[in-house]
């Protein structure tokens, strides 16, 4: 089912994020026309900072390589919801991440 999530921005401003999950029981909920936009109880850039720590932990592990790449990239899916913020994006029961790792010749 999708759903609008309306997350209030530090400046005052707000961002609506259209989301794939069940409605949950808590929120309040706002009508627009003929959807609904419930309301977050964080702001956006609180939910975006969660994000932080797994990076963080990726960066680190990848700096721990022997033979460091010449260039890194990590692609994950995050999933935003009105209580939890962010969650890192699943296909089933576990997470992908897909890590591209290039050493080039010198």
């Amino acid at each position: 089912m999708k759903r609008l999530i309306k997350y209030p921005l530090e400046d005052g401003g707000h961002i609506v994020v259209e989301v794939d999950e069940p409605a949950p029981q808590g929120p309040a909920r706002a009508a627009r026309g003929d959807q609904i936009i419930e309301e977050a109880t964080e702001k956006f850039e609180n939910a975006m900072r969660q994000i932080k720590p797994v990076t963080l932990a990726i960066i680190s592990t990848l700096r721990e390589i022997g033979d460091s790449p010449d260039e890194a990239s990590v692609e994950f899916g995050v999933k935003l919801t009105a209580n939890s913020g962010v969650v890192v994006a699943s296909a089933g029961v576990e997470a992908n991440f897909v890590f591209k790792l290039t050493w080039k010749h010198r």
